[in-house]
């Protein structure tokens, strides 16, 4: 007579003690639920995370943003007032003239 390898395995279970098939079910069944809390959890923290990322650091990034762009627009409007060769911090300063010499 042919059996299913579910029969098999099912005929092979009555050869242990009934305490040990109950200690492996509840091991397994525990397990499974260790599993799902610990997934749980895991994607609770993972929000908690983002979500605490999302309000605290995006207006530092904004605002650092902006006062980039502001540090550009002066530097651009310097840069049309007085000319290409007049960039911040470019090569040394002007020469100054020579006060005038005091007489005694």
């Amino acid at each position: 007579m042919d059996e299913t390898v579910l029969e098999r395995i099912q005929a092979l279970t009555e050869m242990f003690p009934n305490w040990l098939r109950k200690g492996v079910w509840s091991v397994g069944v525990n397990t499974h639920e260790g599993v799902k809390w610990c997934y749980s959890m895991g994607r609770t923290a993972t929000w908690v995370v983002c979500s605490t990322a999302a309000i605290m650091i995006m207006p530092v990034l904004f605002e650092i943003e902006r006062a980039t762009v502001e540090e550009q627009q002066k530097q651009q409007q310097r840069q049309i007032l007085l000319g290409p060769g007049a960039m911040a911090g470019s090569g040394p300063p002007p020469p100054m003239m020579a006060p005038p010499p005091v007489p005694k």
